[in-house]
C-alpha cells in the first residue's frame, strides 16, 4: 500500500505520513502547523506569516475554487508546504485565473495530498508544533530523521519577507498619513486603512524611529509577520522610542512587539492559533468576536503587571491575551487579524478606533 505513494512527511518524533505530490518538488525541513479554516486557502498560501512553515489544512477539500488575482496577501508567498486530504485541480469559480497546483509550482511551494490529515492534526495538537521533513516516499526513516535533527529553522524570516524600500499606497480621499512598519504585512491591512482615508507609507522592518518621525505621521501601524518576536530587537527598540508620540496600532506580531517594547514577555504556544473561528472576548463590551488568527507566540499575562498596558481581549479557548492598550500613550494592539480576508469581519471596528485616535490629535493631511 505504501509503495503507491510518492511523497511523505517525517516528523521529528519519528512518525511518518504518506501521500501524493502536487505543487513543487524538492525536500524541505519546515515547522509543521495546522489551520482550521474552511475557506481562504489562497490567503493562507500568500500570508507572509507562514514563511518556513508546512501548513496542514483540517478542512478536507482544498483547491475547489481556484486562485483569483485580487485575493493574494503578498506578491511573493513564503509558505514552505501545504498538506491536504483531498486536492481538487478542476476549480469552479468565475474569478479563478489559475489552479492552486500551478501557483504552488510557480513559487516553489511543496504540496502533499491524500494524507490522513485527521491523524496528523491530532499528533500536532497532542505533541505540539515540530520540525518535519517533506520528502519522497522512498526516503529511509533513519536518514530522514538525521536530516531533521541536523537542520535548524532560520530566525531571519521577517527580514526576508519585509519590503526592501519605502512604498506608498494612496487612498481616494486622504485624511490621514499613516506609517506602516512591514514585518510581513498582509495586503488587506493596507486596503483596510486606504478605505478609511489613510495614505499608507510602508517601510521596512528595521526602519529607525528617526526616519519615521521625519515623515510626521498622524499614526503608526506595526504589522503581522512570521516567527519569534524576539528575533527583531531593532523593531522593538524603534517602537520603544516611538511610544507616546502619535497613536500606535499593532496586529499579531505587531501586538507582540508593542508588548515587548513596554517590557512584557512572550512565549511560544504548544501548537499556536491558526484558523478563522477563534472566539475572543472584548472585556470592555463583553461581546464575543469570532476572529482569524495565525501565530505561534503569545504575550505572557503575568509580565504585563509590570507595564502600563491593560488587557482588553482574551481568547475563550485557552485564556491567552488577545489585546492590550495604553490609553495614556494612545497605543493598542490585538493578537488576531481584524482585516481578515475572506472573513470573519467581526473586528473591523479596531481600524475605526485607530482613526478615532488620530482624529483626536486634530491633524489632517491633504
Amino acid at each position: 500500500m505504501v509503495m503507491n505513494f510518492n511523497r511523505k512527511i517525517i516528523l521529528e518524533n519519528g512518525q511518518e505520513y504518506y501521500g501524493y505530490a502536487f505543487g513543487a518538488a524538492g525536500d524541505k525541513v519546515l515547522e509543521i502547523v495546522f489551520n482550521t479554516s474552511m475557506v481562504g486557502y489562497q490567503e493562507i498560501l500568500s500570508d507572509p506569516s507562514y514563511t518556513d512553515q508546512a501548513v496542514v489544512m483540517t478542512y478536507p477539500l482544498i483547491g475547489n475554487y481556484g486562485m483569483a488575482e485580487d485575493d493574494y496577501e503578498s506578491a511573493q508567498p513564503g509558505i514552505g508546504a501545504l498538506i491536504v486530504r483531498e486536492y481538487n485541480n478542476e476549480p469552479s469559480n468565475f474569478r479563478s485565473v489559475a489552479t492552486l497546483d500551478s501557483v504552488m509550482k510557480k513559487y516553489g511551494i511543496a504540496g502533499i495530498q491524500g494524507v490522513d490529515t485527521r491523524r496528523l492534526n491530532r499528533a500536532i495538537r497532542d505533541f505540539g508544533s515540530c520540525r518535519a521533513l517533506v520528502t519522497k516516499a522512498a526516503m529511509p526513516l533513519e536518514e530522514g530523521l538525521r536530516i531533521v535533527k541536523e537542520s535548524q529553522l532560520p530566525a531571519d524570516a521577517v527580514s526576508r519577507v519585509s519590503c526592501k524600500s519605502l512604498w506608498v499606497s494612496h487612498a481616494e480621499q486622504e485624511r490621514f498619513h499613516v506609517v506602516a512598519i512591514d514585518c510581513g504585512m498582509k495586503q488587506n491591512i493596507v486596503r483596510s486603512l486606504n478605505r478609511r482615508g489613510c495614505k499608507v507609507i510602508v517601510m521596512p522592518w528595521n526602519t529607525s524611529a528617526e526616519e519615521i518621525k521625519a515623515l510626521h505621521p498622524d499614526g503608526i501601524f506595526i504589522s503581522n509577520g512570521p516567527g519569534d518576536p524576539t528575533d527583531v530587537p531593532q523593531t522593538i527598540e524603534t517602537i520603544r522610542q516611538l511610544l507616546g508620540t502619535v497613536p500606535l496600532f499593532g496586529i499579531c506580531l505587531g501586538h507582540q512587539i508593542i508588548s515587548l517594547a513596554y517590557g512584557a514577555k512572550t512565549y511560544k504556544l504548544k501548537f499556536g492559533h491558526r484558523g478563522s473561528n477563534h472566539p475572543v472576548k472584548n472585556l470592555d463590551t463583553g461581546k464575543i468576536e469570532i476572529t482569524s488568527q495565525n501565530h505561534s507566540y503569545a504575550v505572557d499575562k503575568n509580565s504585563l503587571a509590570r507595564t502600563p498596558l491593560a488587557i482588553t481581549h482574551v481568547n475563550l479557548l485557552d485564556h491567552t491575551i488577545e489585546g492590550v492598550i495604553c490609553e495614556k500613550d494612545r497605543v493598542f494592539s490585538v493578537q488576531y487579524h481584524p482585516e481578515s480576508a475572506p472573513g470573519p469581519q467581526d473586528s473591523g471596528y479596531l481600524f475605526d478606533r485607530f482613526i478615532w485616535l488620530m482624529e483626536k490629535e486634530g491633524k489632517r493631511h491633504a
